[in-house]
C-alpha cells in the first residue's frame, strides 16, 4: 500500500469520528392515558444526531466487521417519573421516561431504544394539556 493511501485511510477514520454529531437534544413527550383527564407534556433530553456509517456498494468484497451501521444512542441515562394529573384512584397515574445524560455512536440496543424508523407520527395531545418541567 502506498503511504498516501494509508494516510488517507487514517484521516478518513479520524474525521469520521469527529464528524459524528450525536448529542443530547431537548425533546417534548406528550403522554396521556384514556382514564385520565389531562395530557402531560414532558420536557426531557433524548439522543439525536448524525453518526458516521460505513456501507459500501461492494458489500460482498468486505468483511462484515468493515460494514458499520451506527446510530446515535444513549451512553448514560437515567429514568424519571412524572405524575399524570386528573387520573381516577383505580388508575396508576405515573409515567417513567428516559433522560439522556450523554450519547454515543454505536449499535442500537433494543432493550431501551426503538431501532426501526417508522412513519413520522405527530406527537400531540387530544386532551387538555399540562406542562411538566422536571
Amino acid at each position: 500500500m502506498s503511504p498516501f493511501f494509508v494516510m488517507s485511510l487514517l484521516c478518513g477514520l479520524i474525521f469520521g469520528q469527529t464528524a459524528s454529531l450525536c448529542a443530547p437534544s431537548e425533546y417534548t413527550i406528550h403522554v396521556e392515558k384514556r382514564e385520565c383527564a389531562y395530557c402531560l407534556a414532558i420536557n426531557t433530553t433524548i439522543c439525536a444526531g448524525f453518526c458516521m456509517t460505513r456501507d459500501s456498494n461492494g458489500k460482498k468484497l468486505l468483511l462484515r466487521s468493515a460494514l458499520s451501521q451506527n446510530v446515535c444512542t444513549y451512553k448514560e441515562m437515567l429514568y424519571r417519573t412524572a405524575l399524570i394529573p386528573g387520573c381516577p384512584h383505580h388508575t396508576i397515574p405515573y409515567y417513567s421516561y428516559p433522560v439522556a445524560l450523554s450519547c454515543k455512536c454505536g449499535k442500537c440496543n433494543t432493550d431501551y431504544s426503538d431501532c426501526v424508523r417508522e412513519k413520522v407520527r405527530t406527537n400531540y395531545c387530544t386532551k387538555p394539556q399540562k406542562l411538566c418541567n422536571l
